[in-house]
């Protein structure tokens, strides 16, 4: 059982988390709009999620996308034609569902996204460049683990 000032100091604290987070999600949205007009001029924050997605995935058919998007079968489905339009994402028939196909990137649709993503790697290199690695991964593990709710 916590003490009311242990209460106080996590509710501050949380509260200030809360606070970075908002800085944080702002530059995130900033940075998926620029990423997106990097990729193709006009390219919309949604499709630029769905293509990286894509591309973190390797190979994933349009069902998935759309559960782990929580997005629209319909919007992923144009939006699928938009990119595969574009040249930067190909399909093949799935072998298990011949219904369905599985999504991948091309070769020209990994080199869009790695040079879009190139100014803002190169930043977040610069910024943690006097962090110990351990400290990096110490981030990443505690990020992760407050995403997927478990405890660190």
């Amino acid at each position: 059982m916590s003490t009311a000032p242990d209460h106080d100091a996590r509710t501050e604290a949380v509260r200030a988390l809360e606070a970075e987070f908002s800085g944080l999600i702002h530059q995130v949205r900033r940075i998926v709009s620029e990423n997106a007009e990097r990729v193709s001029p006009g390219m919309l924050p949604a499709a630029y999620k769905v293509f990286s997605t894509i591309v973190r995935r390797e190979r994933v058919t349009q069902s998935e996308l759309s559960e782990m998007l929580v997005a629209d079968k319909g919007q992923i489905s144009r939006t699928v034609r938009e990119l595969e339009e574009l040249g930067l994402i190909g399909r093949e028939p799935d072998p298990t569902d011949r219904r369905s196909s599985i999504l991948f990137p091309t070769p020209f649709g990994l080199e869009r996204l790695a040079e879009a993503r190139a100014p803002q790697e190169s930043t977040l290199l610069h910024a943690l460049e006097e962090w110990s690695i351990d400290d990096i991964r110490t981030l990443t593990r505690l990020l992760h683990a407050l995403t997927v709710r478990e405890r660190p």
